[in-house]
């Protein structure tokens, strides 16, 4: 698959400090087998062999620094340039790998660590959204009726399912609006991904049509089918 012609400076940092224990197990799902090789390299080397890609920052729990680093050393990944320690939320866990960031970065691109399925053509259209956009995301038709439950567990209302969307990674952002968001957000919100501070600070975030395949790894069940759509795509 061919990709976008890098116009500009493209770094990606890939959040890895959660523990993922829906996944059970005695470590954190980022280093679970998957095909024959930790479920966290599968997903750098995605950023690896994407040209546009400049540099790479990973996230990882403090305790688990060293396996990242032995991981990243035997898979010989070149373009990682820092390892860094997360913070106690992915907002904070992000902005320390954003701060460790070149400061020539002129588009940064945040991916879940537990996300090792992504493709070429999704990241190609973000980015080419991100270029014209400032801000973008992938995103796929929530498949499943809404509802939204009162503190008795009934029924309160049912959301229009037509316009929902299931947002997914990698978001892309220009450099200076994700900045802005940062220095915003410490005062004033916290959040569960980049695309909600950069809303919230004044700027639109574009969505492009992601892919139901693009699956974060959560629980056992995820990490099965990761492995079917890893057999069928070798055999394609």
């Amino acid at each position: 698959m061919g990709e976008v012609e890098a116009v500009d400076k493209v770094a990606s940092i890939i959040a890895a400090a959660g523990k993922g224990s829906r996944l059970g197990g005695s470590i954190s799902k980022q280093y679970r087998n998957l095909r024959g090789r930790p479920l966290l390299a599968h997903t750098i080397n995605i950023f690896e062999n994407l040209t546009a890609v400049k540099e790479i920052i990973i996230v990882a729990r403090k305790d688990e620094l060293n396996l990242c680093n032995k991981l990243i050393t035997s898979e010989g990944f070149n373009k990682v340039s820092a390892v860094v320690s997360g913070g106690s939320w992915r907002q904070d866990s992000v902005y320390r790998g954003f701060k460790a960031l070149s400061s020539s970065t002129d588009f940064v691109v945040v991916h879940d660590g537990a996300r090792p399925l992504l493709t070429y053509d999704i990241f190609n259209r973000v980015l080419d959204a991100a270029v014209e956009y400032g801000a973008a995301v992938p995103a796929v038709p929530v498949k499943d009726t809404i509802k939204i439950s009162d503190d008795e567990s009934f029924v309160k209302s049912t959301l229009d399912r037509t316009r929902l969307r299931a947002v997914q990674t990698p978001q892309i952002f220009r450099y200076g609006i994700l900045y802005e968001a940062y220095r915003l957000a410490r005062q004033k919100w916290a959040a569960t991904d980049e695309a909600f501070l950069v809303e919230a600070a004044g700027y639109r975030v574009k969505m492009v049509t992601g892919d139901y395949e693009n699956i974060k790894i959560t629980t056992q069940e995820d990490l099965l089918l990761a492995e079917i759509i890893l057999e069928r795509r070798k055999n394609v």
